[in-house]
């Protein structure tokens, strides 16, 4: 362990084995540092903030500050940040909020390059890469493997889904489903990530059947309702799991659009 003498490390931080702070860090009272982790220089890491074994930050990152809402009074906010990741130069990354559930957590490897921001309580799941100054909004899910353009955007309580890719500038203010390729300033379904699914090494045969589920959901001739062929879609390939990843995406945010409706009938 080494730490440079012109950086701060508070009393009540736990520094694992192998960890180096460099110059101008800050390191709060209650943040945990595991084994290997590496503060290059001008690094603040303040709440109740872990990050994983081996995580690389560069300077001007910021990590572990309360969540950007108005009023805000909440201290017991946790930012957890997975083991293997890189933070490139300026990313922030915010604690908790009392409604949100408390936790702002971080999957494994994610890859954030400079000056992108991840609000307070999100859910970013393993293997992410983030382009130069994406944002995500507060209550944001983000599912494995996926990769934003520079310049995104992801609205408040949006979710992308698993191994989905969102193109540059392009303004995410609905659910990307699983596998997508999503573009536009408002951002519409382009089809299927079909060279990332090329690249995690999924057979032909499933590549062709979660196309022919796409068609079938977004592009179908016939009316009825989306969440109906999602069903008929899951009944027809019932042994292909990504297929069930899409069509259980799109279930479960049409149950979170019913609860919403009826809340705002409450109101009114």
């Amino acid at each position: 362990m080494s730490v440079h003498p012109s950086s701060v490390v508070e009393d009540g931080a736990s520094l694992g084995a192998g960890v180096e702070i460099g110059p101008f860090c800050h390191v709060g009272p209650r943040v945990v540092l595991e084994e290997g982790v590496r503060l290059r220089s001008h690094v603040s890491v303040t709440g109740i903030t872990r990050i994983g074994a081996r995580a690389d930050l560069y300077p001007g990152v910021a990590l572990g500050g309360d969540g950007q809402i108005r009023g805000n009074d909440f201290t017991e906010g946790r930012l957890e940040i997975g083991p293997d990741c890189v933070l490139r130069e300026m990313v922030s990354m915010h604690a908790g909020s009392r409604k949100g559930g408390g936790l702002t957590r971080i999957g494994a490897k994610g890859y954030f390059m400079a000056n992108s921001h991840v609000g307070h309580d999100c859910h970013v799941g393993e293997g992410v890469t983030f382009a130069n100054s994406v944002a995500l909004g507060g209550h944001v899910d983000i599912g494995d493997g996926v990769i934003f353009g520079g310049l995104a955007a992801v609205q408040q309580f949006c979710r992308v889904g698993k191994g989905a890719m969102v193109g540059g500038l392009t303004g995410v203010n609905r659910d990307v489903i699983p596998y997508a390729m999503a573009f536009g300033d408002h951002v519409e379904l382009a089809g299927l990530n079909l060279i990332g699914l090329k690249r995690r090494g999924l057979p032909r045969e499933t590549i062709n059947a979660m196309r022919a589920t796409f068609r079938a959901i977004f592009l179908a001739a016939e009316g009825g309702l989306v969440t109906d062929r999602a069903r008929a879609a899951r009944a027809r390939y019932l042994d292909m799991p990504e297929v069930g990843e899409i069509v259980d995406f799109i279930l479960a945010d049409a149950k979170q659009e019913l609860c919403l409706a009826r809340r705002r009938g409450e109101r009114n």
